[in-house]
């Protein structure tokens, strides 16, 4: 089925933002004084929120707001900006701009951040729209980003049916969080997922290039 509105994951889906996202996850087990996870987990944290990767990685819960101010000392101190554009990209947002698909960004990272990455990559003319999470705290989760994503959206054109909006991303909360509004996703296997993760998280479908996801988003 043609789709109509696309929510779009923004690390992992997007641009490669794991060298910068890594260091300032390490940079802030460093400034609290926590052991640092494995290799293989400081990957995976790249695409949660980063409240629940801290948890999920040996920060005790009463420490999470110190280590997420710490986080983001380092990524605006410049890892923000160590990143990069996933080759295919641009061309495949080209394609259903042009064949009227409408974009929006739906990203756990800070809605500010995400703007400000987006600029600079100059991706942000593709979207009507680049929601996130919330600096305070009060939007976290991916289904808070597609509730907020999906109300911005309904302000615009207003919304198709949900047969006709689906969520682009690479991990398994972007599928979780889609399902939880009765969204389908469609899984990219560019970014960070774990073997496996998919196969769990059931999406829709799972494509292996931007070109293919234009395809699946198309058919």
């Amino acid at each position: 089925m043609t789709t109509s509105l696309a929510l779009v994951d923004l690390d992992g889906t997007l641009t490669d933002s794991a060298p910068g996202i890594v260091a300032s996850i390490t940079s802030a087990f460093d400034a609290l004084g926590i052991a640092r996870p494995s290799a293989e987990d400081l990957r995976l944290v790249v695409g949660p929120p980063i409240q629940e990767s801290a948890v999920s990685n040996g920060v005790p819960p009463e420490r999470v707001e110190e280590f997420v101010a710490a986080y983001r000392v380092a990524f605006t101190g410049g890892g923000m900006l160590d990143n990069s554009v996933y080759p295919g990209i641009r061309e495949a947002l080209t394609a259903l701009r042009e064949a009227g698909v409408r974009l929006v960004v739906a990203t756990s990272k800070p809605e500010v951040f995400a703007r400000q990455i987006l600029e600079h990559f100059e991706l942000d003319g593709f979207f009507e729209a680049i929601c996130g999470a919330s600096l305070d705290g009060t939007r976290t989760t991916k289904a808070d980003v597609i509730a907020h994503a999906l109300k911005t959206a309904a302000t615009g054109e207003g919304l198709p049916p949900m047969s006709e909006t689906v969520m682009v991303g690479d991990r398994e909360h972007d599928i979780l969080g889609a399902r939880a509004h009765g969204i389908d996703t469609i899984a990219v296997t560019w970014g960070y997922a774990a073997p496996g993760e998919h196969d769990a998280a059931a999406p829709r479908a799972v494509v292996s290039t931007p070109a293919e996801l234009v395809t699946a988003l198309l058919g």
